[in-house]
């Protein structure tokens, strides 16, 4: 009997439970046709994919504890589990460092897609930098790029805000599990941008905030950012960690200048001394990014000329079709109108899944043709 959808998600949960090294793990999942042939393939092929004793008896006996929290949390209207291999894995970052063997997302999974820049900085910002992060943010998703950052007191947090009070695209990578803020204090922000972005975790829900994990987080905040962009940061700092993953992967990197007599000017000072681009502007970023946004746009062209997954199967999409002249873009152009309207209610008048209309929305937005406003729809033109 072949595995089912509900197969594919435990065998998978089951995978993330074990823990340790990622890479044996995805190289037992991209040997296998599915994570649950990953999983029944049994312990002699879990070892030769270099997966250790105790990966080996987490699998063979796994937190059954875990699994069920993991899966509850599943259940969760807007709730998402994709692995690497899935199609809607994000391309950016399927071609980053090390990328993560899933992503738990609380949200749209289709904005891991849009165009954005990883805003970031220091957890103690002047009241400049703070303004300065709320600026370019604001101006970052008032041009149509989203703002990625880490949910982190201080510039990340001034950045998030910035971008949903310009009803631009946000998305969150958090270092905790997708269901856990930190700080708490963020708990609100955690909840506007899960029902408004997206929220990304690699780690399982319930995950607490472990000190090993935010130099982990930052790889992939870098990863899904056509460039980083450091607002503050101290001469040792997180922020600086992201832009040398960022440069690594062949992003931009771009650093704001400050007084000499900042500390936390310190860090963007040594990043344009190694090369970093010194901007004083918004339109400096959004100028350098456009090339690259046109080349994530073709990707999601590519990415739409393929079958639509869902949880519970697979949408059919016609090769060839386009933004242009595909009829179910046509049945959701005449859907849209020039005032606001939500995804459930374009969902209702197309007869279209969500998946499919989340991200015919998004291509046509970066192909101008529609706009977004407080996760609102409606034609530019």
């Amino acid at each position: 009997m072949p595995a089912t959808a509900d197969d594919d998600t435990h065998a998978l949960l089951t995978l993330l439970v074990a823990g340790g090294a990622v890479e044996p793990r995805r190289r037992l999942l991209e040997r296998q046709a599915s994570p649950a042939q990953a999983l029944a393939a049994g312990p002699a092929s879990w070892r030769e994919c270099g997966l250790t004793a105790a990966q080996v008896h987490s699998l063979r006996t796994p937190d059954a504890t875990r699994l069920a929290e993991a899966a509850a949390w599943l259940r969760q209207p807007g709730h998402h589990l994709i692995d690497c291999r899935h199609p809607d894995y994000p391309a950016l970052l399927r071609r980053g460092p090390n990328p993560p063997l899933a992503l738990f997302v609380a949200g749209d999974p289709a904005l891991l897609w849009h165009p954005s820049v990883a805003i970031v900085g220091t957890r103690s910002p002047t009241p400049a930098g703070a303004a300065n992060a709320a600026s370019f943010a604001r101006a970052m998703a008032q041009s149509g790029l989203g703002v990625t950052s880490g949910l982190a007191a201080g510039i990340d947090t001034a950045a998030h805000e910035a971008a949903l009070a310009a009803g631009g695209v946000t998305v969150a990578v958090l270092g905790t599990g997708p269901d856990v803020a930190y700080p708490r204090s963020n708990a609100r922000l955690l909840a506007r941008i899960a029902a408004e972005g997206a929220v990304v975790s690699e780690h399982l829900p319930g995950t607490g905030a472990l000190r090993s994990h935010f130099p982990t987080r930052n790889r992939i905040i870098a990863g899904l950012s056509l460039a980083t962009l450091v607002i503050e940061a101290a001469w040792q700092s997180g922020a600086l960690i992201t832009a040398r993953l960022a440069a690594e992967a062949g992003r931009d990197v771009f650093a704001l200048p400050g007084s000499i007599r900042n500390p936390v000017a310190r860090g963007c000072h040594r990043l344009i001394r190694e090369g970093a681009g010194l901007v004083e502007e918004p339109d400096e970023v959004i100028a350098a990014l456009a090339p690259q946004a046109q080349a994530l746009a073709q990707d999601l062209r590519t990415r739409l000329d393929a079958p639509i997954h869902r949880g519970d199967g697979i949408v059919g999409h016609r090769a060839g079709d386009s933004a242009a002249d595909g009829p179910d873009y046509q049945q959701l152009w005449l859907a849209l109108g020039h005032d606001p309207t939500t995804m459930d209610e374009l969902v209702t008048r197309t007869g279209l899944t969500a998946a499919a209309v989340s991200s015919m929305l998004l291509l046509m937005e970066l192909d101008g043709r529609v706009q977004a406003q407080h996760g609102r729809y409606f034609r530019n033109r």
